[in-house]
């Protein structure tokens, strides 16, 4: 390691100066907005000026270069004295600060992608380390660039699972661009932290887990220096940094007191401020330059036009998991555009992502059984648009990292996320392992698109369609065989459906996907040996839908629907199309979903059981035509 060198005694005083400076920007913000967290700003003050004037490679002329140091601020309700931190190095001016949580200003209470020098949403607690990790996992793996990644952390979200999945991830690729800061200030939102400041258990644990685990007073500026360089400099193993801090410090009469968490300081702002300001050897203006040079050696990286190396090419009724055409599609996407990876819980011989992993091994990321951080390195090897990231898992199995994928969506990302095993279909694994919920957890996340193939044609198309598409993308895989029903030059777009069954005296109008889009096909041939004929629409994207077909042809149809669907009632295939058709005179919509908790069993007996088999659509059809 190089030999530390200890800034000089004017750059301590400058960078105390500008701490102190921070806090009263923060106090000041808060009490324009009558709310914020002030104390706990102040308890990270020392570290932010640090980073953002001593250590940290940047340029604020353009804050998400691609080569510049990365920096999450993981405990979001102290975004005020990160935006303090911004203004200082002069991004924008401080006068802007007093705007914080204004209606028309993006200097939101928790930071956003809003903001030009914000990569990600954070603010839920427990997922910045994540996403620092697949920042830092880019940086190491893809670009092989110099920049560093940085994220701060509160003692109180620390107590989040989540966090130590990243922190088990991090020790175990050796992210030793990687420094995690824990902002030990002993109290949380309600109480005291349990662990307080027992900053030897922090430190074992984290060793524990593979890091260089240093322990400093967090308002020491030589010894978070000190710290920072040797995080710098150590090459075999990610850092963390345990900075035992107090909650308000330098705040007369609140310091380390509870029930001042997330309140302005009120009628004791000013006596702070005034004591601040008397800490403040310098009031003028910076004397301190407010980032080093870049190594600009990030590469630059084209993720724009992918397109699958070959085209599908399969037989008209071969039998095809869409699952498996996933991988294909994965791997051929993969073979022009070097910046297309792949992670997976622990599920890629079932997802089918180890196609990717056999044809590109560099490119795959196995995150283990730990959804959350998997979703959020994504997110992080996602961000400043380094990779287009495909997540595979089971479809239910998402839906333990809900909050991840929500806030992926405030953070503008775009992660493609896979979910197989749907459904009842899967069979003996019994209702643990179905997804039921998947459909109607994505379509809740704003701006998603829901992908749901029925073969596997236009599961490659959706594949090399997510690959392009802005957002949250999620694609719903079948673990059954299915037949191809679609020739290989057929043509898929997002919203728009196909209609896969039709005559000129159809009664009823069906719509399925997956393997419920074959039931509806086999109610046909039934329904029409007794001169009863049916419509079959195919949707292929579920969110947005292709209202415009869908109420045609129920029109066309006599107003007379029925959706089929392996997935429970709410949320799903059903009430999307219920939805498309809510103003439309006349139409009565007849819902077959499964309607309760399933159980293990084999695929048919399952699917009939729980009413979306071809013999429950055939009783729906007659039962509709009555009405």
């Amino acid at each position: 390691m190089p030999n530390y060198h200890k800034p000089e005694s004017k750059t301590v005083q400058e960078l105390k100066d500008i701490a102190h400076r921070l806090r009263i920007h923060s106090i000041t913000s808060t009490q324009a907005s009558k709310s914020g967290h002030p104390t706990s700003c102040a308890s990270i003050a020392e570290i932010m000026s640090v980073l953002f004037f001593h250590t940290m490679r940047y340029k604020v002329s353009v804050p998400r270069d691609a080569s510049s140091d990365r920096f999450i601020l993981s405990k979001g309700h102290a975004a005020p004295i990160l935006y303090a931190a911004w203004a200082e190095a002069g991004l924008f001016p401080v006068a802007d600060l007093q705007n914080l949580r204004k209606v028309d200003s993006d200097l939101e209470g928790h930071p956003t992608p809003r903001l030009n020098f914000i990569d990600v949403g954070t603010g839920s607690l427990g997922q910045g380390v994540a996403v620092a990790c697949g920042m830092a996992y880019v940086g190491k793996n893809f670009d092989r660039a110099a920049y560093r990644t940085y994220v701060l952390v509160g003692d109180g979200e620390s107590a989040e699972g989540s966090i130590w999945e990243s922190l088990h991830f991090a020790g175990h690729y050796k992210l030793n661009n990687l420094c995690v800061i824990f902002d030990v200030n002993r109290l949380g939102q309600s109480e005291p932290t349990s662990l307080q400041h027992q900053m030897e258990v922090y430190r074992k644990r984290l060793e524990s887990f593979g890091f260089n685990a240093i322990v400093v007073d967090g308002h020491d500026i030589e010894e978070l220096c000190k710290a920072f360089f040797e995080a710098s400099n150590t090459a075999d193993r990610p850092t963390a940094i345990i900075a035992k801090t107090f909650k308000g410090k330098f705040f007369p009469n609140i310091e380390d007191l509870e029930n001042w968490h997330g309140k302005p300081l009120g009628d004791q702002a000013d006596p702070v401020i005034k004591h601040l300001a008397g800490l403040i050897n310098n009031a003028g203006t910076l004397q301190i330059a407010p980032q080093k040079p870049l190594n600009d050696d990030a590469p630059v990286v084209d993720i724009s036009n992918i397109q699958l190396a070959s085209p599908p090419s399969y037989k008209l009724g071969e039998s095809v998991a869409t699952r498996l055409a996933y991988g294909t599609a994965l791997a051929k996407i993969a073979v022009n555009n070097a910046r297309v990876i792949a992670l997976d819980g622990d599920t890629k011989n079932s997802t089918f992502s180890e196609k990717l992993k056999k044809a590109f091994p560099d490119r795959y990321i196995e995150c283990f059984i730990a959804e959350q951080n998997l979703v959020g390195v994504a997110i992080g090897a996602a961000c400043r648009d380094r990779t287009v990231a495909f997540v595979s898992t089971f479809a239910t199995f998402f839906t333990r990292a809900f909050d991840q994928i929500r806030m992926g969506a405030i953070s503008q990302t775009n992660v493609n996320f896979v979910g197989s095993h749907c459904g009842v279909s899967i069979g003996e694994d019994g209702p643990s392992q179905m997804g039921l919920e998947d459909i109607a957890m994505f379509r809740t996340v704003p701006g998603s698109t829901v992908f749901y193939p029925s073969d596997a044609v236009s599961c490659e198309r959706a594949v090399e369609i997510a690959a392009n598409t802005k957002g949250i993308c999620f694609i719903r895989t079948s673990r059954p065989n299915t037949a191809v029903i679609y020739s290989n030059e057929e043509v898929f777009q997002i919203g728009k459906a196909k209609v896969v069954r039709k005559s000129q005296n159809d009664q009823v109008l069906i719509v399925g996907a997956g393997i419920t889009l074959y039931e509806a096909l086999s109610a046909a041939n039934e329904l029409e040996k007794s001169g009863v004929n049916v419509r079959i629409i195919d949707p292929f994207t579920i969110k947005p839908l292709d209202n415009e077909t869908i109420i045609a042809n129920a029109l066309q149809c006599g107003g007379r629907v029925i959706t089929v669907e392996d997935h429970y009632k709410e949320g799903g295939l059903g009430e999307a199309v219920m939805s498309a058709l809510a103003l439309q005179r006349n139409v009565v919509v007849k819902q077959l979903a499964v309607p309760r908790v399933p159980r293990s069993g084999p695929p048919n007996v399952l699917i009939d059981m729980f009413g979306i088999s071809a013999r429950n659509i055939v009783s729906a059809v007659a039962e509709i035509l009555k009405l």
